[in-house]
C-alpha cells in the first residue's frame, strides 16, 4: 500500500471515530453563572447552570438517561444537589466555614436550571472565600462567572479547574482592572476553547478549505464566518431574537452535510464566502445557549461578546495553520485531487447527517 494511501486511510479512521464516539455533540458553552449575596450573617448563592451540565455533574439527576434534565427530574433532586453541589460549594468568611443548605430549584427559559443555597456565617461577612469544588465534575475548559455583592458593593470574578478558589474583600476598594482584565480573558480563553471542542465547526471549516483555493479565499470564509455568528450571538444573548436549540442544533449538522455534498461540484473557493456567511449565521445561534442562559450582567455583555469572539477566531486561525499546510502538502500528490477531496467530503456528508439525525432523536433541550 502507497504511503499516500495509508496516510488517507488513518485520516478517514479517526473521523469515522469521531462520528460512533460524538453522533450528538451539541453547542454548549461551557458556562455557569453563581450570584453570591450578603443578606445579614447569610449568603445567598444563586448557581445558574445548562441543564446538559447539570445532568453531568449530578449523579443520578438525568434518571431517563437523555443527556438533560426535566421539571421531575429537577423537583425529585433535592438530596442530589445537596450533596453535589452545595457540599462541594465551600464558603468562608474571614477563614470560618460557612453551613449551606439547600432551598430551591428550578428551570429557567431555554436551557438552564437555577438553584439556591444558603451559606451561614458566624458573623456578618466581610471577607468571603468561596472554593468551586463542583468544577471538577464539569467538562474541561468550564467557566464560572461569579458575582459578590454586599449592599451598593459589587465584585466579579472567572473561576474555572485551575483556579477554583478565590477570596473576595467587600471592604476593599474594588480592583476594577484587575476584575476588568481577569473578565475579558476568562472569555477569550472559553471563545478559544469551544472552538476547538467544536466538533460541528471544525468539520464546517474543514469542509470548506479541502477544497482548492487561495490564501486570500480561505482568509475571505474565515472573515465570513467569524462576522455572520457574532452577528447572531449577539442577537441572542442581548435577547433580540434566540432559536430553539432543537432548530439551530440540527441545522448546524445539516451545514456540514450540505458542505459534502457541494464539494463534489465545486472546484475552487471563489465566491464561497457568501455560502459561508449563511452558515455562520446558524452557528452564532449555536454558540449562544449557555451564553444567554447565564444572565450575564449588562455592562459584561460588549466586553464577553468581544472576548469571546476574539476567541473564537484565534482559535479559527489556529486550527487553519495547522490544516491548510497539510492540505497544501496533500494537493501535491495526484491522488489527493482524484479522489481523496471527494472521500474526505463523503465522510464530512456523512458525519453531518449522523449528527443530524441524533440531534432530532434525542434533541437537546
Amino acid at each position: 500500500m502507497r504511503c499516500e494511501t495509508r496516510h488517507f486511510l488513518i485520516f478517514a479512521s479517526a473521523l469515522a471515530a469521531i462520528t460512533v464516539a460524538r453522533p450528538a455533540a451539541a453547542h454548549t458553552v461551557g458556562l455557569s453563572r453563581g450570584d453570591y449575596a450578603v443578606d445579614g450573617a447569610t449568603i445567598v448563592a444563586k448557581l445558574t447552570l445548562a441543564r446538559g451540565e447539570l445532568a453531568t455533574a449530578v449523579p443520578g439527576l438525568d434518571a431517563d438517561h437523555d443527556g438533560t434534565v426535566n421539571e421531575h427530574e429537577v423537583a425529585s433532586g433535592e438530596g442530589a444537589f445537596k450533596s453535589a453541589l452545595v457540599d462541594t460549594l465551600h464558603v468562608s468568611n474571614g477563614g470560618a466555614a460557612c453551613a449551606g443548605t439547600f432551598e430551591r430549584a428550578a428551570l429557567t427559559e431555554q436551557d438552564g436550571v437555577e438553584l439556591t443555597a444558603r451559606y451561614r456565617c458566624a458573623a456578618p461577612p466581610s471577607k468571603i472565600a468561596i472554593e468551586a469544588d463542583f468544577l471538577d465534575t464539569l467538562p474541561l475548559g468550564h467557566r464560572h462567572v461569579a458575582h459578590f455583592a454586599s449592599g451598593s458593593v459589587e465584585r466579579d470574578e472567572v473561576l474555572h479547574k485551575n483556579k477554583k478558589r478565590v477570596e473576595v474583600d467587600l471592604g476593599a476598594p474594588a480592583p476594577e482592572a484587575r476584575s476588568w482584565h481577569s473578565v475579558a480573558w476568562g472569555f477569550f480563553v472559553q471563545g478559544i476553547e469551544h472552538i476547538l471542542t467544536g466538533y460541528d465547526h471544525l468539520a464546517f471549516l474543514l469542509g470548506l478549505v479541502v477544497v482548492r483555493g487561495k490564501l486570500k479565499s480561505v482568509l475571505a470564509l474565515v472573515t465570513a464566518f467569524t462576522l455572520a455568528h457574532s452577528v447572531t450571538l449577539a442577537l441572542a444573548v442581548l435577547g433580540v431574537f434566540a432559536p430553539s436549540p432543537r432548530f439551530t442544533e440540527p441545522a448546524i449538522a445539516l451545514s456540514v452535510a450540505y458542505v459534502g455534498v457541494e464539494n463534489f461540484y465545486v472546484k475552487d473557493l471563489k465566491n464561497r464566502w457568501r455560502l459561508t456567511a449563511l452558515f455562520g449565521l446558524v452557528h452564532g445561534f449555536g454558540f449562544a445557549g449557555a451564553l444567554g442562559e447565564i444572565s450575564l450582567p449588562r455592562p459584561q455583555i460588549p466586553l464577553a461578546l468581544a472576548t469571546f469572539n476574539l476567541g473564537v477566531e484565534a482559535g479559527q486561525l489556529s486550527v487553519l495553520a495547522l490544516v491548510l499546510p497539510l492540505v497544501h502538502l496533500a494537493r501535491k500528490r495526484r491522488w489527493f485531487d482524484a479522489w481523496g477531496v471527494k472521500a474526505i467530503s463523503a465522510a464530512l456528508t456523512a458525519l453531518g447527517v449522523v449528527w443530524f439525525v441524533s440531534r432530532v432523536v434525542w434533541p437537546p433541550s
